[in-house]
């Protein structure tokens, strides 16, 4: 008679990760469905609509942030469109809006911020944290290393590309900092070099010891995402080029690379000088700069 089976949000949820199990972030998608899941589950799809998947991102949003909430939206947004014009199971999939995020400062801590929030950290995570503040390297990268991806001998560890963001292999060059922070890990997991008691690998770092720890340390507003942004940030405030900071965060573009350009050291000041030139302007000492005035 034309009439369509029943099928639910479950059923879509198999079927999509039986079809992109080879997606590079499934891992990322099946967090974001654990999410959803108290909201969708046993809800058969073409009962599913905007009012209820505004109400459900709008509890993301707010425990969150309007990025994160489009993330998990997203992931839903791909489902529904897959039931309606691949699998033909509903009809038409409903809208699914997404929040407002715009252009946003990047968040970063000094020194001294930094070095307030390890002494408040418990050891594992201290561990952690001054790793990632030593190489910039994303969470995961960090709670998922493996001692088989690091070289003591030459300095080196290395993110492979299933594990990279970019699709990309990252080499990590190991400073001083770094090597000395997985040097304390030794003994610990004879497979993973960060553990929380012996358990390893740690999925999400505690978030209860995490917001404690900022706390007492007087900071505010901080993610741990920021600590890549922290790790960027001095590294530009101490002039290392783009093209460098780019290789050593491993982004694809120099296009995230920017956002940091202009916490650098003056990079611009010898350009922008050219007009002291023309004038003839002196410097705070007395000394002439430049040619004397044009005529």
């Amino acid at each position: 008679m034309g009439d369509k089976p029943a099928y639910y949000w479950d059923d879509a949820v198999v079927r999509y990760l039986q079809e992109k199990a080879h997606k590079r972030s499934i891992e990322k998608d099946k967090e974001h469905l654990r999410w959803v899941d108290p909201f969708l589950r046993g809800v058969q799809l073409d009962a599913i609509n905007r009012d209820m998947l505004d109400r459900m991102g709008q509890k993301k949003a707010e425990r969150t942030s309007n990025t994160t909430a489009n993330r998990v939206l997203e992931v839903v947004r791909c489902i529904l469109n897959l039931a309606a014009n691949e699998w033909e199971w509903i009809d038409k999939a409903p809208k699914v809006r997404m929040f407002p995020t715009g252009e946003k400062r990047i968040r970063w801590i000094t020194p001294n911020e930094a070095k307030r929030l390890v002494s408040e950290l418990p050891p594992h995570l201290a561990a952690m944290v001054e790793f990632s503040l030593a190489t910039g390297l994303r969470q995961r990268n960090v709670t998922h290393l493996e001692w088989s991806q690091v070289d003591m001998a030459h300095g080196l560890a290395w993110i492979h590309a299933d594990q990279s963001k970019t699709a990309k292999p990252l080499r990590v060059t190991l400073n001083a900092t770094a090597a000395r922070v997985i040097r304390g890990q030794i003994g610990g997991h004879d497979r993973y070099v960060f553990h929380s008691g012996g358990v390893a690998p740690i999925k999400y770092p505690a978030q209860g010891a995490w917001k404690r720890a900022l706390k007492r340390a007087g900071i505010e507003d901080f993610r741990w995402h920021d600590l890549r942004h922290t790790w960027a940030s001095w590294l530009r405030q101490q002039g290392v080029p783009t093209y460098a900071l780019q290789e050593l965060g491993g982004w694809k573009s120099d296009a995230m690379v920017k956002r940091y350009a202009h916490l650098g050291p003056g990079d611009l000041a010898e350009h922008a000088s050219v007009i002291d030139s023309i004038y003839g302007t002196t410097t705070a000492h007395g000394q002439k700069k430049g040619a004397t005035r044009a005529a």
